[in-house]
């Protein structure tokens, strides 16, 4: 018995750019590739990890126009012209930093997968609702999951975060007085 002869057609590729971390990335992809491969792949960008690829699990969590976004569930295409940032882009960023240092020192780190798409969301829940309670806290972090820490070293990260930019906040205010 012989193998039959499998013939596929060829592939059609996009020529397209996108911004990313501030640069330019110019990538030639099959127009169903997902934002999470192009940035892991092709811009060599890889703290964007997938998970579940169907926007369940927020490993893949990015920002695009100011806004976390799950990576893995539209092509990349379809995000030309719009900003896209990564964890990558925040290294100098003082929120980040704080939550890096919040992250540790709550022992919020386990073996580290989900981490970038939380601190990606933490950094949105921080920016965005300055007055958030645990409750609240826990219920934007809903969408990614994590099957290590129990969540409760992760909430205590945000928590302490918000705490910091609080008293941050009042001693500015005290001075000014």
């Amino acid at each position: 018995m012989t193998t039959p002869f499998l013939d596929f057609p060829p592939v059609a590729t996009e020529r397209f750019a996108l911004d990313v971390n501030g640069r330019r990335h110019q990538l030639e992809l099959e127009p169903r590739t997902h934002l999470a491969d192009a940035l892991r792949e092709h811009c060599g960008l890889t703290a964007t990890h997938l998970g579940c690829e169907h926007g369940v699990c927020g490993a893949c969590t990015v920002e695009v126009d100011g806004a976390p976004q799950r990576s893995c569930l539209q092509s990349a295409v379809r995000f030309v012209g719009r900003p896209i940032r990564t964890l990558e882009a925040f290294d100098d960023d003082a929120v980040m930093a704080q939550l890096r240092a919040a992250f540790s020192a709550e022992h919020a780190l386990q073996c580290g997968y989900c981490t970038p798409g939380m601190l990606m969301t933490a950094r949105d829940i921080v920016l965005r609702l300055p007055q958030a309670d645990e409750a609240r806290i826990r219920e934007e972090l809903a969408g990614n999951l994590c099957r290590c820490t129990g969540y409760q070293g992760i909430v205590q990260a945000i928590q302490r975060v918000l705490r910091e930019r609080t008293d941050t906040t009042t001693e500015e205010t005290a001075h000014a007085a």
